[in-house]
This record gives C-alpha cells, sequence and structure tokens, in this order.
C-alpha cells in the first residue's frame, strides 16, 4: 500500500482524475490492471493471503510500482520466495570514489576491486608493486591469475592456491547461471591455460572468503598475507579484496618498507621475481 501510495497516475500513464480522485497514488485495480492480474488476486496479495505466486507476476507489479533492486527483492521475500540476484542500486553509481579512497587507505598493504566476472576495476600501489598489477597485463584476475608470470614467480603456494580460485569463480558464476559473461571469461582462461582447464573440470565449489597467501617479492622477501573479499550491499556487482599482514616474518614492516621512497625508488626496477 505505501509503495502504490507514492506513484501517481500520470506517472503510470493513467488519467489522474483531478480532484475526484481520493485515494494518493494508484487505487489496486489501476495496479491490478497495469500489472496484469486480477483485482481480487492483486487484493489478497498485499493482504498476506497464501496465494500462489509466480516470479513473473512478482515482476509485473513491481515494475508498475516501480520498486527498486532492494525492494523487489524484499517483495520476492514477502511472498515467499527466492529473492533474484542482487543488483546494484541505480543511485550508488558514484561510490567507486569512496573505494578509490577506500583502497588507498589501505597502504602500504595491496588492496583491489574486481567486477562480478573478476575484471580489475582499481587497484592501489602496494597491488601494483606487491602483486604485480600493472595496465599491460589482461585485466581480468582469474585469466592473469595463470597467465602472468610476475604473479605466478611470486606466489609460493601457487599450485595450492589455484584450486581455490577456480573453485571461486564457479561459484561466483553459479549466482547468475544464465549470464554469458562468465562463460567468456571461461573460454578465454581455457584457451590461455590448460592447467586451468584441468581444474575446471573437477567441477569444485567454494565460496570466497579469506585465504591465506605467501609471496616471495624480490626486493623484501616472503610476505605473509590475508586475502580477504568483500562486498558492499549498495554495490554487489563488485568485490573488494584487501590483502591484510600476518605476523610470519615481519611482512607489515616489509610492507611498510616497500611503500617507502627507498622502497619504491627499488620497485621501479625489477618486478619480476
Amino acid at each position: 500500500m505505501s509503495r502504490r501510495a507514492r506513484v501517481t497516475p500520470a506517472e503510470a500513464g493513467l488519467p489522474d482524475g483531478g480532484a475526484r480522485r481520493r485515494t494518493p497514488g494508484l487505487r489496486r485495480e489501476e495496479v491490478a490492471v497495469l500489472a496484469g492480474v486480477g483485482v481480487s488476486w492483486y487484493q489478497w496479495l498485499e493482504q498476506g493471503r497464501d496465494i500462489t505466486v509466480s516470479p513473473q507476476v512478482l515482476d509485473a507489479v513491481a515494475r508498475v510500482l516501480r520498486l527498486n533492486p532492494v525492494e523487489r527483492r524484499h517483495l520476492y521475500v514477502l511472498a515467499g520466495l527466492n529473492p533474484p540476484v542482487p543488483e546494484a542500486d541505480p543511485g550508488a553509481g558514484d561510490m567507486c570514489q569512496g573505494l578509490r579512497r577506500l583502497i588507498d587507505a589501505w597502504m602500504p598493504f595491496p588492496a583491489h576491486i574486481m567486477d562480478a566476472y573478476w575484471n580489475t576495476v582499481m587497484y592501489n600501489e602496494a597491488a601494483s608493486v606487491v602483486l604485480g598489477m600493472r595496465p599491460e597485463t589482461v585485466q581480468n584476475c582469474l585469466v592473469s591469475f595463470f597467465t602472468d608470470p610476475i604473479y605466478r614467480s611470486r606466489a609460493n603456494d601457487w599450485a595450492a592456491l589455484a584450486p581455490k580460485v577456480v573453485a571461486q569463480f564457479r561459484a561466483a558464476w553459479s549466482e547468475r547461471p544464465e549470464d554469458e559473461g562468465f562463460r567468456a571469461v571461461v573460454e578465454e582462461a581455457r584457451a590461455a591455460s590448460a592447467e586451468f582447464a584441468e581444474l575446471w573440470e573437477q567441477r569444485d565449489v567454494m565460496p570466497g572468503g579469506q585465504t591465506r597467501k605467501i609471496l616471495e617479492h624480490p626486493l623484501a622477501g616472503p610476505l605473509h598475507v590475508e586475502a580477504t573479499q568483500l562486498r558492499v550491499p549498495a554495490r554487489p556487482d563488485l568485490v573488494i579484496v584487501l590483502h591484510t599482514p600476518l605476523p610470519e616474518a615481519g611482512t607489515a614492516e616489509k610492507l611498510e618498507w616497500l611503500a617507502s621512497p627507498e622502497g619504491r625508488r627499488g620497485a621501479m626496477y625489477p618486478l619480476a621475481g
């Protein structure tokens, strides 16, 4: 009822009825007609009665009521259906500036942001120095994990990490099984790496979370870090990956040194291990 009240007849393409209209916003019967459902059925829906509801009908109602992605998911939950995959809030399009400030504030520790397909959106300077992220590489974290010689030379435990990376990407795809963008990334990775193709056929699934890594940096030596994947509810299409130093091998001090003027001068030369 509250969502009906905020949609004017004019916005819905209906005559407003002038001063004779007592109902704020749309009437029940108007929503029913515009959504292509029966008036009684729509009234029962508002009343929360035990009726059969399909995703197609809920989407039609959501369209008429001009629900945003979060409200549409909430409608599914109220109706007892599995909600659709979260979508980015149209009003959160300018969040990337804030996310850039976030990963820059994470210095001197590596941080980067990926989209739903694991394409690199942005990264801080520490991710460039420590992980080897740079403009000339393939800007997809899955493909570059298997094809970038610099990253592979630095990952002390690359062989142990590889199955987890593949399983996490399959889990990400499982959230959007009809999205062909994931298939395109898999085909690119399969064509570029026989190792990926073999691991992909194992069909393992693992949620993204925290992963411990040992990185061998050519200047600083071993770096023990913990990579944590985070999501912002307003931008579920993005994944923030923060690398936190672990106590082993004086990693925090080494990362601070790599971000210092002396460390940066040294990092200007050999990136490879």
